[in-house]
């Protein structure tokens, strides 16, 4: 059941003029999430299964439910699976306010990710009795539509995300809101803690290379490298490039979305100060990072000041991201727009311009399907209050885009 959404932004496109001339609407579209009305978010929770050919998301109404959907390639349908605190068993003292973390696929196929107390409640309420018990890793097999619960991870500590070592499987995840990176061994029921890696906000996205080796970023935005081979930390020298004058609490709050080129190995960056960069790993070592500049260039406007919780790269090597979000914006009318980014030549440009009352914040890294379809969970700002969740403010939908064919 596709939502229509983009109909309206179409409208919006026509009058404003920011419609690229060889990419239309028709390269985007927008799907509800049916059997849970009162869903108001999604955070970042979307991943792509390659043994199922299926995408994994998770809504929530950011308070005390959420759902797990699936949406199927093949026959372009999308299902809600169950809710999380349904097929995880878990207790009503062991509520969680979101799902945060990627959804991420295993070497054994199966589809990894934690759950989160959601800010207000978590910082509010921890370590009291009726207060956020901790945060829960969760396995959820395609093949035998199940949900298995893997326990908790630190006690009173969210985890807000996870990656998968494609080789052995090792998860590896970062805790909210002290920032403690773990490691979490599921065959062995190992869970590791390697200690505090930040502090005043938690930078956002784990993401890794070829070779098993997980990335994070310091509180100085220096590359931290958990390296598959030796099970050691290593630290890069220097911090990620920033522009001059970009405030700490950027610098602080490290990468928010990624993408990888899977043929060269190369893995493209974007920074909460506003910088795309191309990241070079190797085995041993960091490798190098280049600056390609910034995400997007407004007159009288500071470089760094921009938001964007969301990458992909298209089969025609160009990078696609929806720039804007938590009030902050950049697009013309003041929207959200579908940004097109070409690596090679630095360049970039804006194809579509949607309204708040269509899209006002899109989220998810590195999600693309065999057919060269980029996901991305989105939601909208709803001013009517007909969501039903905490915030009463917005509606989260699946966004699905093609930059060289019009979305069948």
């Amino acid at each position: 059941m596709r939502l229509v959404l983009y109909l309206a932004a179409a409208a919006f496109l026509a009058a404003t003029g920011s419609r690229a001339a060889e990419f239309t609407g028709k390269n985007v579209s927008f799907l509800n999430y049916p059997g849970f009305p009162e869903a108001d978010s999604s955070w970042g929770s979307i991943g792509y299964n390659t043994a199922y050919n299926k995408v994994y998301i998770s809504v929530t109404n950011h308070r005390d439910r959420q759902g797990l959907f699936e949406y199927d390639v093949a026959s372009k349908s999308i299902r809600l699976c169950g809710f999380i605190g349904d097929l995880g068993h878990l207790r009503s003292f062991e509520w969680q306010g979101k799902i945060h973390t990627q959804l991420v696929e295993g070497p054994d196929g199966a589809m990894y990710f934690g759950s989160d107390g959601g800010e207000t409640r978590e910082e509010e309420l921890k370590e009291h009795p009726a207060g956020y018990g901790g945060g829960f890793f969760f396995k959820w097999d395609p093949r035998e539509g199940r949900l298995t619960n893997l326990g908790m991870a630190l006690p009173y500590e969210g985890i807000k995300d996870i990656g998968a070592d494609p080789i052995d499987g090792l998860l590896f995840a970062v805790s909210y809101p002290q920032v403690h990176l773990l490691t979490y061994n599921v065959a062995k029921n190992d869970l590791r803690d390697l200690g505090r890696f930040g502090s005043g906000h938690v930078p956002r996205v784990i993401f890794h290379d070829g070779w098993g080796n997980f990335y994070y970023v310091d509180w100085r935005q220096r590359l931290v490298e958990y390296t598959h081979d030796t099970r050691k930390l290593v630290f890069a020298r220097d911090s990620l490039p920033a522009f001059p004058g970009t405030g700490g609490e950027r610098i602080i709050t490290g990468i928010t979305a990624y993408a990888v080129d899977k043929p060269s190995g190369v893995i493209y960056l974007i920074t909460y100060g506003s910088k795309m960069l191309a990241f070079h790993p190797q085995r041993t070592g960091i490798g190098k990072v280049d600056d390609l500049g910034g995400i997007y260039d407004l007159e009288g406007r500071p470089p760094y000041n921009y938001y964007c919780p969301n990458l992909a790269l298209g089969k025609n090597g160009k990078l696609y991201y929806f720039l804007g979000g938590h009030g902050s914006f950049a697009g013309e009318g003041a929207g959200v727009s579908l940004m097109e980014f070409d690596p090679k030549t630095r360049t970039k440009r804006i194809l579509l311009t949607y309204p708040l009352s269509a899209l006002s914040e899109a989220t998810g890294s590195d999600i693309e399907d065999a057919e060269g379809n980029l996901y991305y969970a989105g939601r909208h700002d709803d001013s009517t209050g007909a969501s039903m969740g905490e915030t009463r403010a917005s509606h989260p939908f699946l966004i699905i885009v093609n930059p060289q064919r019009g979305v069948q």
